[in-house]
């Protein structure tokens, strides 16, 4: 949910008028080609609560109405109520799309650098063990890829003993990570050594983008995963889990509902990394600081593997 930043396009505000079942709408005008009520504006915020956990101000009301407006207007729905009718009634295809129109997605190569330089640490002081290693945000993928160079820095090769999985809600942007071809500008905040090793530059009909090395992207299985669903489906056991940027979007309790799921799938010793605005003080009784944004389990004990 955690991806390269879509741009919000900040649709000019008119007069309000009285919308279709009530409320307030901005009328259709040069900007805003759809009537937009304050009932389509609460139902699309209460839909994406439903599905990906996300909780939405009423200064998002802009973000809304121009991401959902595209998906009218490329199925031809007549308007916003007609369109949300479809994704209240819970076709897959359409609430996978509504929640990718919606989930921000701004990510970029070590953001946060501090913390690969933690999960290096972590790796090297257990080199003869396989490290299961989860980034739970994947987006478009620049983050599992820094922790899979990471991972091969500390061990000095580019096989290293690490499995990644990389996991987003976000169909769309798991695709373009999968691909790991970014344009070459994404690649600047990779200090030049790493991009020298792990990066590939494109020529030709390329020329102006990268990808990572094959070898990277064979360290990382990308599979798509709702934060919110009631089971992962997963082994557990992992040494890191990167969960960053992904909880400013929950309000308190789907943060511990999605905590309490995450936390016993850490190994005994593992560590959960956080985003620098993020702060589980609310949630002592299952994670304790461990150092910069960073949280062990409050009471260690390894997950329990499931089929």
């Amino acid at each position: 949910m955690a991806a390269g930043p879509r741009a919000l396009h900040r649709e000019t505000r008119q007069a309000p008028t009285t919308g279709p079942g009530g409320g307030s709408a901005h009328a259709p005008s040069g900007d805003r080609e759809f009537a937009f009520t304050e009932r389509d504006f609460q139902r699309a915020c209460r839909l994406i609560h439903e599905h990906a956990g996300i909780s939405l101000g009423t200064h998002k009301r802009d973000m809304v109405y121009s991401r959902l407006a595209r998906r009218i207007r490329s199925t031809g729905t007549a308007s916003f109520a007609d369109y949300l009718d479809h994704v209240e009634r819970g076709d897959h295809d359409d609430v996978q799309a509504f929640v990718n129109a919606l989930t921000t997605n701004l990510t970029s190569f070590f953001r946060e650098s501090h913390h690969f330089d933690m999960l290096g640490e972590q790796l090297r002081a257990a080199p003869r063990r396989t490290h299961e290693l989860w980034c739970c945000a994947a987006s478009t993928g620049e983050e599992p890829y820094s922790i899979a160079i990471t991972a091969c820095e500390a061990f000095g090769t580019l096989a290293p003993p690490v499995r990644i999985l990389a996991t987003d809600i976000d169909t769309n942007v798991l695709n373009t990570a999968a691909r790991g071809v970014y344009p070459i500008e994404r690649a600047e905040a990779v200090p030049p050594a790493l991009r020298h090793r792990y990066f590939q530059r494109g020529t030709g009909p390329n020329a102006g983008l990268c990808r990572v090395l094959p070898a990277l992207q064979a360290l990382i299985e990308f599979r798509p995963l709702n934060l919110l669903a009631p089971h992962y489906g997963l082994a557990g056991g992992f040494s890191a889990v990167f969960c960053r940027n992904v909880m400013i979007y929950f309000d308190k309790p789907t943060q511990l509902q999605v905590l309490s799921r995450i936390v016993p799938l850490l190994e005994s010793d593992g560590v959960l990394y956080a985003g620098h605005s993020e702060s589980f003080t609310h949630a002592a009784d299952l994670v304790r600081p461990a150092g910069r944004t960073s949280y062990r389990a409050a009471k260690p004990k390894r997950a329990e593997r499931t089929a």
